[in-house]
């Protein structure tokens, strides 16, 4: 093996990158990709991906010489590789386009460390969210839906994530899957849950008669201990009458907002029971027994916020990755080790560094 992998180090492949010596940096991940043990590689590409997260968009011109680890015999390597890929695809969703085909057999392969397959299901859901027609496949969508059945919630949280940014990316693909996510919305884990609600509104915004035969899988919902899937419930009853004024949807009150901890969610929450009653017209909606505040409730119906891009594929666009936040931040921990975040509920050992949690 050729030991210069190691007279090299990852500031130096930065420079490479900073430089735009395209030619030296994948020579280095060439070296790295063929050094003779696990942990170099897997340590090898954790620093690497430490630049990705420091300048994603100087990676496109080496992300073809990083597929090679995502079959690595290893599935540390893998899932370190994978990782990356999310980080690029996040900031630069066009770059990792043209290896859709990759990331998308680790999350095909039913053999793979689900963990890696999560990862693999994130990557592409940030490149659905641009560009729909690289990723949503008939294949991938399958894969997808069928994946909300695996045991681990963490899987799930990630299939359901990219099933959402396919939905906010083009509404058309999931239009006759509207179904199999209802289906799921029943999961045990809130952000599985808020995911589908979400990615069913974005269908609704455009092809609102896709929710019609699913309304009581909605209505489930509106009694959610979660206020952002409760809202997005509601959210996507109001879409429905939007457009079919006739349609019967069940009482949707504003009275259980008093259950509600925390401003934001709050917010989020009364936002969209006050556009259902908009949109049918009918002050009865607004049943503010119980309610903490009610003056302020009233107010705010009577010109307080700007509701008026509730119910809308880009008012999603734009906050859905900010309720994520409040949802992951209200039960987090962190590994005792290597610091990284690990949302409530997630694995008990670190999946950055094994470590138990």
């Amino acid at each position: 093996m050729d030991d210069s992998i190691q007279l090299l180090s990852v500031d130096q492949f930065s420079r490479f990158l900073e430089e735009g010596s395209i030619e030296d940096a994948v020579a280095y991940l060439e070296r790295l990709r063929t050094a003779d043990t696990v942990e170099r590689r897997k340590k090898g590409v954790r620093r690497v991906r430490e630049v990705a997260r420091e300048r994603p968009s100087e990676f496109a011109p080496v992300l073809s010489s990083l597929t090679g680890f995502l079959v690595d015999e290893h599935r540390s390597v893998r899932l370190t590789t994978v990782k990356l890929f999310v980080v690029v695809a996040e900031a630069d969703p066009q770059a990792v386009a043209s290896f859709v085909p990759s990331i998308a057999d680790r999350l095909a392969d039913e053999d793979e460390f689900y963990y890696v397959r999560a990862r693999a299901a994130e990557a592409l859901g940030y490149v659905a969210l641009e560009q729909p027609e690289a990723v949503a496949s008939p294949d991938v969508v399958a894969d997808l839906r069928i994946g909300l059945t695996f045991d681990e919630p963490e899987v799930r949280e990630k299939l359901a994530k990219a099933l959402e940014y396919i939905a906010l990316g083009d509404q058309d693909r999931l239009r006759h899957h509207v179904g199999d996510l209802a289906t799921h919305l029943d999961d045990s884990e809130e952000l599985v849950r808020y995911h589908l609600c979400t990615a069913i509104v974005a269908v609704g915004c455009a092809y609102p008669d896709a929710l019609s035969e699913h309304v009581d899988a909605l209505a489930d919902r509106l009694s959610d201990d979660s206020p952002f899937v409760r809202g997005r419930a509601a959210e996507a009853l109001g879409v429905l009458v939007r457009s079919e004024p006739d349609a019967s949807i069940p009482n949707v009150s504003i009275s259980s907002v008093s259950s509600v901890t925390g401003e934001d969610s709050e917010d989020f929450l009364v936002d969209r029971l006050h556009f259902v009653a908009d949109v049918l017209d009918d002050d009865d909606v607004l049943d503010t027994n119980d309610v903490t505040d009610t003056d302020d409730v009233i107010a705010d119906r009577q010109g307080g916020r700007n509701r008026c891009d509730v119910g809308t594929v880009r008012s999603i666009r734009a906050g859905t990755a900010d309720v994520v936040t409040k949802i992951e931040s209200v039960d987090d921990d962190s590994c005792p080790n290597c610091g990284v975040s690990i949302p409530g509920g997630g694995p008990p050992f670190c999946p950055q560094c094994g470590r138990p949690r």
